[in-house]
């Protein structure tokens, strides 16, 4: 685990005292005052544990509450904050949902407060003189504040704050809580941080320093002058654009660290005579297509050079990804070291290892979470000691039990069902290890990494012979009844249909009782010839439904996406993808890669809501216009942006804090231009050492990890 304090991985490192930022480091539970339930409550709105989360958590809006006139000055639709003596309180009745209404004067007038907590009543007395802000709005004949934001004793009135914050909140947190925790958190920040930007620069631009600004940014009401005018406003957009630079530059500095780690990752010549690779072919029995060999040759010659591989194989469903990944990984054990296969299913790594112990002249263990007991101690041991060379499993294999003796290659497929760290924790299992990553359709983030050049592609073009394309049609939901009275005249020529059912939300439960009850309405309409699969069965009877549609028992297969990956039947025709616009670019591809594995013409139909949105419908517009997986990876990349690069994410637009969409336009390009002066690349000794204030920087915006989750994938 790397140190919050360095800058792992990378060639450009030095020494800073960062020490200093432990207290913002921290968790937000180590705040004066901040339980540890509510610091669950703050890390919701601040988007980690961190009390350096909380502090970039910057406000929502702020509401002017400097006006302090007297009650006969007021007026409706403003925000107002006033102070009388309190004349009457007036009690709700019994269980009803009524206020409790205050009136209070001063000296010019009335005005009527109507607030429906009963703590807010409680903190009232007739005769007492209080405060209340809120906006003033009129009720009938008179003036009325409902449900005061602050409502306090008039001698407490400096307690409200003149221009105030409006954080995000979450149930069970209240703006009191978050600026005391905030107050607290600014307090822990060093005044004494070494500044990254030039003088001139801040000079010219009028910035603040880093702490000024994120005070500006929490509490307006600090900044200079700000009791009358609107010039805190300008003040305080200066300070949002310091911050937002200061982010971008870490962005842009983490990336060109990391492309600098990529491009000088050492690695190992892995190198062979060919032996082992001959012995598989002639047990597969047929010649490589020409896309396989030039993939197969782009490979070797990675693996050849020293330096690690980070290579992306794509080829379409059936366009013989597996043979190359495992020629590829058999070249790995002729240059005497070990080659390991991660796939997202268990279905899919168990008909990988079949087919590799059919063909490989080495041996091949197998593990998942279903291997137990003396059988995965066993395996496990022969990872260990080498005399495994060939490794096939799950996500199983990044469990800290599984110790390589020596793995030289990382396989990783259907790359767009696994995380970054999943990724990376593969790899690193190995010593300076190649990464081969296969998909027929790249994440977002993959694309955005071979754009930077930093993750080759070999592209296998083609499929097997015989095979006609898959014809894609979208229906709306609401001609469902012709939809059914088409498969029933397929089913009536011997046709096998799979019926994938929606994404309900995030609970597979939801989903899987969807999948139920659309197998029940199917089985009444066409009777007993549909089979169940999905995620939460016992394996046993899933693998029996999947048996007897392959074996043609059953003529229809009602399933989640259990069915994305490894799923092989080439009598099945015609996929139905129900609320298909649910669906992920690539998951969709890889469905619709369930039929069309036969000769024979195949049908893939894409139900989708009544009212499709313009991205929707762009969406599976594109899946119907093309088979081409990198095409339909570009359009994801296109919608869907490309992700954090040097963190995590792996689609979506960069996860900025501070840079508002304007803001990255106005400033990305300076702070690419100041990053490239901080981190030429012309500089003669490329192993220079990071400024300790940049290191500083990278470190308060969580870019210390960037190169290697670059190397990620």
């Amino acid at each position: 685990m790397s140190s919050p304090f360095s800058i792992t991985s990378s060639p450009v490192t030095g020494q800073a005292d960062l020490s200093a930022l432990a207290a913002v480091l921290a968790p937000l539970d180590s705040l004066p005052g901040v339980s540890v339930a509510r610091a669950k409550l703050l890390s919701r709105i601040a988007g980690g544990s961190r009390v350096l989360d909380l502090l970039f958590c910057l406000p929502e809006s702020v509401t002017d509450r400097r006006a302090r006139p007297l009650l006969a000055q007021l007026s409706p639709d403003t925000i107002a904050t006033v102070t009388g003596v309190v004349l009457d309180i007036r009690a709700p009745a019994p269980r009803t949902r009524q206020p409790w209404r205050v009136t209070i004067e001063d000296e010019t007038g009335r005005i009527e407060l109507a607030f429906f907590s009963p703590w807010q009543a409680k903190q009232v007395v007739v005769g007492e003189s209080i405060v209340a802000s809120g906006k003033v709005e009129r009720f009938h004949d008179r003036l009325t504040i409902t449900s005061p934001d602050y409502l306090l004793p008039a001698r407490s009135a400096d307690r409200i704050p003149k221009l105030d914050p409006v954080w995000p909140l979450t149930a069970g947190l209240f703006t009191g809580q978050v600026r005391q925790a905030m107050t607290a958190a600014l307090e822990r920040l060093p005044a004494s941080l070494p500044e990254w930007h030039a003088a001139a620069t801040l000079k010219r631009r009028r910035w603040p320093d880093f702490l000024t600004a994120l005070t500006w940014m929490q509490f307006p009401d600090r900044i200079p002058g700000s009791d009358t005018g609107e010039d805190w406003r300008a003040e305080q957009t200066r300070a949002q654009a310091r911050l937002a630079f200061d982010e971008l530059l870490a962005d842009q500095l983490a990336t060109r660290i990391a492309q600098r780690a990529s491009r000088s990752r050492l690695g190992r010549s892995l190198t062979g005579d060919g032996h082992l690779q001959r012995q598989a072919l002639a047990r597969f029995g047929h010649t490589p297509t020409t896309g396989q060999k030039k993939a197969l040759f782009e490979i070797e010659a990675d693996m050849a050079a020293p330096y690690r591989m980070s290579r992306l194989l794509q080829g379409d469903v059936g366009a013989g990804k597996t043979l190359v990944a495992l020629l590829s990984m058999l070249r790995a054990v002729e240059a005497g070291t070990q080659a390991a296969i991660m796939a997202p299913t268990e279905i899919l790594a168990r008909q990988h290892a079949t087919t590799f112990e059919r063909l490989s002249p080495v041996p091949v263990v197998y593990l998942s979470s279903s291997v137990k007991g003396k059988a995965r101690k066993q395996v496990l041991q022969a990872i260990a000691d080498g005399t495994a060379p060939l490794v096939v499993g799950t996500h199983a294999l990044v469990q800290e039990t599984v110790q390589f003796a020596d793995l030289g290659l990382a396989v990783i497929d259907e790359q767009h069902r696994f995380g970054v760290e999943q990724r990376l924790a593969l790899v690193e299992k190995g010593h300076s290890a190649d990464m081969l990553v296969m998909t027929a359709t790249p994440i977002p983030r993959t694309l955005l990494l071979t754009r930077f050049g930093d993750m080759q592609i070999s592209k296998l073009e083609g499929k097997p012979a015989g095979r006609q394309p898959v014809r894609t049609s979208l229906h709306s939901i609401g001609t469902m009844d012709e939809v059914l009275a088409g498969l029933d005249r397929a089913l009536a020529k011997g046709a096998q249909i799979f019926w994938v059912c929606p994404l309900v939300s995030e609970s597979e439960a939801l989903d899987i009782a969807a999948a139920e009850a659309r197998h029940a309405e199917l089985t009444e309409r066409f009777g007993p010839i549909a089979g169940l699969a999905h995620g939460r069965q016992d394996a046993a009877v899933r693998e029996e439904a999947l048996g007897a549609f392959a074996q043609g028992q059953t003529r229809m297969l009602v399933a989640t996406t259990v069915i994305e990956v490894g799923v092989d039947v080439p009598t099945a025709t015609i996929m139905v993808i129900e609320h298909a616009e649910r669906f992920g670019l690539a998951q969709l591809h890889q469905l619709r890669g369930r039929v069309g594995r036969g000769a024979a013409a195949s049908y893939c139909l894409m139900l989708h809501d009544d009212g499709l949105g313009h991205t929707a419908r762009r969406r599976l517009t594109c899946l119907r216009e093309t088979e081409d997986g990198f095409l339909i990876a570009d359009e994801d990349f296109r919608l869907r942006g490309g992700g954090d690069v040097t963190g995590r994410r792996q689609s979506g637009l960069p996860d900025y804090r501070m840079a508002s969409e304007i803001l990255v336009d106005m400033l990305l390009d300076a702070a690419h231009e100041e990053a490239e002066h901080i981190l030429p690349d012309t500089a003669p000794d490329q192993n220079q050492p990071l400024p300790p204030a940049a290191q500083t920087l990278l470190t308060l915006f969580n870019k210390t990890d960037a190169a290697r989750i670059f190397a990620g994938g």
